[in-house]
C-alpha cells in the first residue's frame, strides 16, 4: 500500500510565506475609496496566491503531493457587504499559474471550509451563508482549472439538540445543492457530534466519499475500532469514483486525517507533531485491501511535523519489515 503524506496550508519551515494574509471588514469600511479598497483586497489575494505557489514549489522539491489549500486566499470574498464584487477576473492569471503547477506536478489539493459552513443548520440565513461559502470554494477550484477530484471537505455540522433531525436536514440541504457543489464534497467525522459511524451512514446514503479522521474517531466513537469501519469507508470512495470523469490512469486514493492529542488532559487538541505508533497500527491493518491512501497531517507544526514523521519512519523501516520509504513524503507498507 502506497501512503502519501501531506499537510495543511501553512509552512513552519519556509518563513514569511503566508498564503492567508487578510484585511478585516472593519479596516475595509474605514477606507474612503471603496474601489481602492477592492484593489487592495485583490492585491492581498495576489500575494496569497504567490505565496501558495512558493509553498507548492517547496512541496514539489520535498516530494509532497498532498496539500490542503487555505480557505483565506481571497480576503472578505464571501462577506455580504461585498456581494457585488467578483474577484476572479482580476485574479484569473494568478489562479491559472497556481493551477498549472498543481496539474503539472500531479498534486492532490483540497479545501476544508471552516466550521461556520454547516448544512445541518435549522436557520435559513446560516444555510444561505454556508452554500455561498461552498460555492466560493468550488469557484476557486474551478479558477485553478482542477477537475472534480479536487474536493471540499466538511463536517455534517451541529446536532442542535436533535441529532437525527440535524442529519435529516443535512441530507435535505445536500440534495438541494447544485451538482457542481455535490460532486466536490467529502464528509469527515468530527470529535464531538457526528462520529465516524454516523458520518459513514450519511456518506453511504448520499454517495459522498468519507474522510476518516482517526484522531476524531478515537475521542468520539461507539466502541468500534477505526479499521473495522474501513471496508465500508473505502467503498464510499469506490462508488464515487465510478461516477467520476477520471482521465486515463488517474486515481484518487481514499484520504484520512491524522493528528495526535496535545496531552492526556486535552485529548481533542492537536499536538505539534504526530505520534507514529497509532498511525502505523492503523495503516498496517488496512494495507491488505487498500492499494493506496493519502494522509493529511493536521499537526500544529504543519510541514515540520511531516518531515519529523518521515525521519521516524526512515528509522522504523531500517528495523522493521514491511515498511519501505519511497521518497521524502511517501512510504510503502506491505500487507
Amino acid at each position: 500500500m502506497i501512503v502519501r503524506f501531506g499537510y495543511v496550508a501553512m509552512s513552519t519551515v519556509i518563513k514569511d510565506c503566508s498564503p492567508s494574509k487578510t484585511m478585516t471588514m472593519a479596516s475595509f469600511s474605514k477606507l474612503d475609496d471603496r474601489e481602492a479598497g477592492i484593489r487592495k483586497l485583490e492585491s492581498i489575494a495576489k500575494q496569497n496566491l504567490h505565496n501558495t505557489l512558493r509553498l507548492l514549489r517547496h512541496n514539489a522539491a520535498s516530494d509532497i503531493r498532498v496539500y490542503r489549500l487555505t480557505s483565506k486566499l481571497i480576503p472578505l470574498a464571501t462577506h455580504p457587504d461585498l456581494a457585488d464584487w467578483n474577484p476572479f477576473a482580476a485574479l484569473a492569471a494568478d489562479f491559472a499559474e497556481v493551477g498549472g503547477f498543481i496539474r503539472k506536478h500531479r498534486m492532490r489539493v483540497s479545501f476544508h471550509p471552516d466550521h461556520f459552513t454547516v448544512l445541518s443548520t435549522p436557520r435559513p440565513e446560516v444555510l444561505a451563508s454556508s452554500v455561498r461559502d461552498l460555492q466560493h470554494h468550488t469557484d476557486m477550484l474551478a479558477a485553478l482549472g482542477l477537475p472534480a477530484t479536487a474536493k471540499n471537505n466538511i463536517h455534517i455540522g451541529g446536532a442542535y439538540g436533535d441529532k437525527p433531525a440535524a442529519a435529516d436536514r443535512f441530507r435535505k440541504h445536500f440534495a438541494g445543492l447544485p451538482a457542481s457543489l455535490q460532486e466536490r464534497m467529502t464528509l469527515e467525522n468530527d470529535d464531538k457530534t457526528f462520529n465516524a459511524v454516523e458520518t459513514l451512514a450519511v456518506c453511504r446514503e448520499l454517495g459522498v466519499p468519507m474522510v476518516l479522521d482517526i484522531h476524531h474517531q478515537w475521542v468520539n466513537n461507539e466502541g468500534e475500532l477505526p479499521w473495522e469501519l474501513w471496508p465500508d469507508i473505502l467503498r464510499t470512495w469506490e462508488s464515487s469514483l465510478a461516477r467520476a470523469d477520471l482521465a486515463p490512469g488517474e486515481q484518487l486514493p481514499p484520504k484520512i486525517h491524522v493528528s495526535s492529542p496535545r496531552s492526556p488532559s486535552d485529548p481533542r487538541s492537536h499536538a505539534d507533531g504526530v505520534e507514529p505508533a497509532p498511525l502505523l497500527a492503523f495503516l498496517r491493518r488496512i494495507a491488505a485491501d487498500t492499494p493506496a491512501v493519502d494522509v493529511m497531517i493536521e499537526a500544529k507544526a504543519k510541514d515540520g511535523a511531516l518531515f519529523e514523521l518521515m525521519e521516524v519512519l526512515k528509522e522504523t523501516a531500517q528495523s522493521s519489515k514491511g515498511i519501505t520509504v519511497l521518497d521524502g513524503a511517501s512510504i510503502n507498507i506491505e500487507p
